[in-house]
């Protein structure tokens, strides 16, 4: 029996399932990398998606970044995320989504136990078919800027 899709998650329905591809990231502070990365959402018939990031090093396929967490739709077009990263760090973020343009749109309101970052935002489209995502990030030394982006397709 299929699980039954709460209607507060429906507009965010096409991220389920796992998406795949690769990226690149960068920043005044370190050298520019390509990773390769899979993302992962699912959910339990409750009003939350569950979220599952790892990436890996295109060259060795040795692990780099993991991160997990949940996304709260609201109907309101108002979206809650919550994410833990393997470094330790935390994100609170909250943002805006349309089901229409399939645009998401983060955030960060809390960057907990991050001794350098202070801002993160992330934008996530759906494009032909693939989601895409840019992720900005500020620290102490540096204004909001483009740390990663990547471009990902359905498995």
């Amino acid at each position: 029996m299929a699980m039954q899709i709460h209607p507060a998650i429906a507009p965010l329905s096409y991220l389920l399932g796992t998406w795949r591809g690769q990226g690149e990231g960068g920043f005044p502070t370190i050298n520019s990398f390509h990773y390769g990365e899979e993302l992962h959402f699912s959910h339990s018939g409750k009003p939350f998606l569950a979220y599952s990031q790892k990436t890996w090093k295109l060259s060795s396929g040795e692990p780099m970044h993991a991160e997990t967490g949940y996304w709260r739709p609201k109907p309101d077009g108002s979206i809650e995320v919550v994410i833990a990263q393997s470094t330790g760090l935390v994100e609170v973020q909250k943002g805006t989504y349309t089901a229409e343009d399939k645009t998401i749109k983060l955030k960060s309101e809390l960057v907990g136990n991050a001794s350098k970052v202070k801002e993160i935002s992330r934008v996530f489209e759906l494009v032909n078919g693939d989601l895409s995502y840019v992720v900005q990030m500020s620290t102490n030394l540096t204004s909001l800027q483009q740390h990663l982006k990547a471009v990902l397709r359905k498995h």
